[in-house]
């Protein structure tokens, strides 16, 4: 079911996971082929990335812009903001635990004070381009099934709770764009509708209005892609997968880049809205897609062409997409992209790395483990310090802007 996959994928991006020793090895470059039903794009000729050491330049960028929790409390990172002017943590001292926003490294402000410390958890946020609107969702247990609550608070004063839903589906991950918060919420029967409701009520003191539903479908949660809401869906037949978008401008269904409306089989994309990521599993998704015996469609095609893993890459003015990336460690269980300009992100089981396009380089940006996003001119980074696990292991979150890191060297013997 749609559901459980996206589920399990936002649940770890909220923490620190666990991963075998590093290895390493070039990436070959690997042309990758358009997924559909109609006959594919012929792919261009760009290099495959390439894996190059941190850099010391990126080290001390990192290292200047780690986040300093407050004494005796534990950070966990949520999300970061344009160009770094804002991060969103939860913050645990033991006893309680909270949802709070970083505003140009000032002291972290409280969003919500959690009832439960134990058992709920900040599960997801996002945050208005003005920074005053703050939209989160909070998961009110420690299971994917447990019921959640999307919140929107605003700095000048007053927070009101847009959604709680204790029905199966997607995990939300709300965006917020023009004085709107859009999100995803399961509807039963393995289906669920995007929604979006005003940041506030239209006048002072008036109730605010319900929810408008936008589509539903067999969907994950969608996400921002410049000036479109995209989300990957189960196809009609339910044998594949497919993205479908929104514009933001008019709430109206918007067409895709030719390339990326031909998709069939991805998942985890991601899109800053000129560039385009996501993972196909070794061969031809069209193909895979026909062992799909899943009534909900989507988690049968993902995955069940049995073949490595690849990152494949489109951006505007490429005649088609390219795998950049497979047959390497840095490719297995790649998961949870994320694109900000130039740098693109992701996870693996046993780390998190990130791609720099100016050079066609890869680097692993975490020591052991960790988290890495990249969104909106900012590159967040987070990782226990030390110790995996336990009470006793402290967490670094560093945040820089990406635009003051120099390009990846690309290594002499990449090909």
């Amino acid at each position: 079911m749609v559901s459980a996959v996206l589920g399990s994928a936002l649940l770890v991006s909220a923490g620190l996971g666990c991963s075998p020793a590093d290895r390493s090895g070039p990436a070959q470059p690997t042309a990758a082929p358009v997924s559909s039903s109609s006959a594919p794009a012929r792919p261009t000729p760009v290099r495959a990335a390439c894996r190059t050491p941190l850099p010391e330049s990126w080290r001390a960028a990192l290292d200047a812009g780690e986040f300093r929790a407050p004494r005796g409390q534990r950070a966990v990172l949520t999300e970061v903001g344009p160009r770094a002017r804002w991060t969103v943590v939860q913050l645990s001292d033991g006893q309680s635990r909270r949802a709070a926003v970083v505003e140009d490294a000032e002291a972290p402000r409280t969003l919500l004070t959690f009832a439960d410390p134990v058992e709920h958890q900040l599960l997801a946020a996002d945050v208005s381009a003005d920074g005053r609107w703050t939209a989160f969702a909070v998961l009110e247990g420690r299971t994917l099934d447990s019921p959640w609550s999307l919140y929107v608070q605003d700095a000048e004063g007053g927070m009101r709770r847009l959604a709680r839903s204790a029905v199966p589906g997607p995990l939300p991950q709300p965006v917020v764009r023009d004085g709107a918060v859009f999100w995803a919420q399961g509807t039963g029967r393995g289906r669920a509708t995007i929604f979006t409701s005003p940041v506030r009520p239209p006048g002072s003191g008036d109730t605010a209005p319900a929810p408008r539903a936008l589509h539903s479908g067999v969907i994950e949660a969608p996400f921002a892609a410049g000036g479109l809401l995209a989300w990957r869906e189960a196809s009609a037949d339910g044998r594949s997968t497919k993205l479908s978008a929104l514009s933001f401008a008019t709430l109206r269904p918007a067409g895709l880049p030719g390339p990326v409306a031909a998709l069939r089989g991805l998942r985890s994309p991601a899109s800053d809205g000129t560039t385009w990521a996501w993972v196909e599993d070794g061969a031809d998704s069209a193909d895979s897609a026909d062992g799909a015996d899943g009534a909900d469609g989507a988690d049968g095609a993902d995955g069940a062409g049995g073949g490595d893993p690849r990152l494949v890459v489109w951006r505007q003015g490429q005649p088609a997409p390219v795998a950049r990336l497979s047959g390497a460690p840095a490719a297995e269980g790649l998961d949870q992209l994320r694109i900000s300009g130039e740098l693109i992100t992701w996870r693996t089981p046993e780390a998190a790395y990130a791609l720099d396009l100016r050079s066609s380089a890869y680097t692993r940006i975490t020591p052991r483990y960790g988290y890495a996003q990249a969104r909106a001119g900012a590159l967040a980074v987070a990782y226990h310090k030390d110790r995996a696990k336990g009470p006793d292991a402290r967490t670094v979150i560093q945040v820089v802007r990406a635009d003051r890191l120099p390009r990846l060297p690309t290594p002499r013997d990449c090909g």
